[in-house]
Formats: C-alpha cells, sequence, structure tokens
C-alpha cells in the first residue's frame, strides 16, 4: 500500500483509497471506511478519539497515514480540515453548533433521548444538503422516470426505504416490482430485469448479502442501478449507475433512516415532477379522501 507521494487535496485522498481499499488489510479497510463516513469528526476530533470510536488502536491510524505517504495522521487530518473550513458558507458553524450541543447534553431520560435523536438527525440531514450532488440527483431521476418497470430492493434496517419509495412511485404512475426476500425468490425474480428497467437498491452496514449479489450479478449484465448506501466504499458502488452516499453516524441505541428517507422521497419527488410536467408542485394522489 505504501505511496511516494501523499494526497495533496481531501478529494485525490478520497480517490487513491478507493483505488487501494481491495488490497488494504482488514484493518485499514475499516479505517477508510471510518474516514470517509466521518470527515466532519476526522476534521476536529484527535486521533486517539477517533481510535476509540472504531475500536482500532492510535497507532494503526498513524502507520495508515504513513503508508499514504504522510510524515503521520496529522498531516493526514489536514486535508479534513480544510475540507471543512472550505464547506458552504455557515455549514462549519452549524456542525460545531450541534457538536456542542451534544456534548452538553447528559439528559439520561426520555426527553432526552428524543433530544439526542433530533439533534443528531439534525446533522446529518445538514450533510445530505451538502454532500449531494445536482447532477446525481438530475441522473437517478432520469433513470427512474424512463424505467419500464422499476424494481426495488432492501432488507432488515433498509426495508423501510424501498417501501415507502414503492408506494409513492406507485402513486405517481410508474411501474414498481418490490423484490421481497419472503418465499426465497428476490434473485430469481431480478434476473427478469430487462435493459429497459431499472433497479433501486438500498443496504447499509452490514449489507444485506442477497441485496449485494442481486446488485452485482445485474450491473455485470449492464442493467442500470441507483443505489442508497453508506459510503462511497459501499459493496453497492461498484455496479451502481448513480450511487447516493449517505454517512451513518454512531448512535447509542440504533442509526436513523432520516436522511436516506429525506433523500428517496426528493428522488420520488424529481420524478413526478417529471411524469407530471409540473416542476414547481409535483404532487403524490392520496389513495383516500374526506
Amino acid at each position: 500500500m505504501p505511496i511516494s507521494h501523499p494526497p495533496r487535496d481531501y478529494e485525490e485522498l478520497i480517490r487513491v483509497i478507493h483505488d487501494r481499499h481491495d488490497q488494504m488489510s482488514k484493518t485499514y479497510q475499516r479505517i477508510s471506511v471510518f474516514l470517509t463516513q466521518n470527515p466532519n469528526d476526522v476534521a476536529v476530533q484527535s486521533v486517539n478519539a477517533i481510535a476509540e470510536r472504531c475500536g482500532i488502536h492510535a497507532s494503526s491510524f498513524v502507520r495508515f497515514a504513513q503508508a499514504l505517504g504522510y510524515k503521520g495522521f496529522k498531516e493526514l487530518q489536514a486535508l479534513f480540515q480544510q475540507r471543512l473550513a472550505t464547506a458552504a458558507p455557515g455549514f462549519e458553524a452549524r456542525v460545531k453548533a450541534l457538536e456542542a450541543e451534544l456534548h452538553t447534553s447528559r439528559d439520561r431520560n426520555e426527553t432526552g433521548f428524543l433530544s439526542d435523536l433530533v439533534v443528531r438527525d439534525i446533522a446529518s440531514l445538514h450533510e445530505l444538503l451538502k454532500d449531494i450532488r445536482q447532477e446525481d440527483l438530475a441522473a437517478a431521476a432520469r433513470l427512474l422516470f424512463e424505467a419500464d418497470t422499476i424494481y426495488l430492493v432492501g432488507q432488515m434496517r433498509s426495508l423501510p426505504v424501498v417501501e415507502l419509495m414503492r408506494y409513492q412511485l406507485t402513486m405517481v404512475g410508474k411501474r414498481c416490482i418490490l423484490l421481497d426476500s419472503a418465499g426465497g425468490l428476490s434473485t430469481y425474480v431480478a434476473r427478469t430485469i430487462t435493459p429497459r428497467d431499472v433497479l433501486m437498491a438500498v443496504s447499509f452496514r452490514f449489507y444485506a448479502k442477497e441485496v449485494v449479489n442481486i446488485a452485482e450479478e445485474l450491473g455485470a449484465k449492464g442493467i442500470d442501478i441507483v443505489a442508497i448506501s453508506d459510503s462511497t466504499l459501499s459493496p453497492l458502488a461498484k455496479s451502481a449507475r448513480v450511487l447516493f452516499p449517505v454517512p451513518e453516524h454512531d448512535y447509542t441505541f440504533s442509526r436513523s433512516l432520516a436522511a436516506p428517507m429525506c433523500l428517496a422521497q426528493a428522488l420520488v419527488v424529481a420524478v413526478a415532477a417529471r411524469v407530471q410536467h409540473d416542476d414547481k408542485a409535483p404532487r403524490i394522489p392520496i389513495v383516500t379522501g374526506t
């Protein structure tokens, strides 16, 4: 893994990590995933704090940085600090304010749990707004709009995201099929997908094996895939035509779906605007009226 010239900026660093990820040791792969999922935390926390969160010794982070050509972790961390400093105006201040609120909140009652989750979700939504690219949203919406049939797959914690998309896309007139794992037929139904169709795949750590296998098999056949996952190092990344990485942050109990749900609904609204020829006020019809 060692290289002679270290990456000069954050974007180059991420490209190098992607290129070398498959050849890295398991420990370095875990470090890579953390760095790509938590760039703001990497910018502001000490190497010891980061290492503790990962369950990996701090010396491994130092060696990881040195393998990339840096003298130590601080040189690598400087790239993350530069990225945060040049973020959208006001974003850094909002992030710091949210972090401060989290650190000062010590209520361990029901209201405290609610507050902790809400603050974390607000931070995730801020990051989503900053990190998701317009060109990716437009490309994904176009693929979904032009598809004869949209196949959706997501299991375990990802299932609510594709269930919501199936309901909303069906209501705006798109033909949708959910690859339900019941009966063990998902893989076989997926093999009926044609080049005129699109697969919408959603998976987060610890990636559902069947979802990954379906995406890899269809990707190898040239089927267009739109994916929502938690990292650009996700196993869905290699197969997806458009990948939306929505980083997940550590929660005491679970990881929230607020940001992925918001992104999924934004995609549906973009499709609805195309279906209804109305980019100002697209609507999803209601099932019942009063």
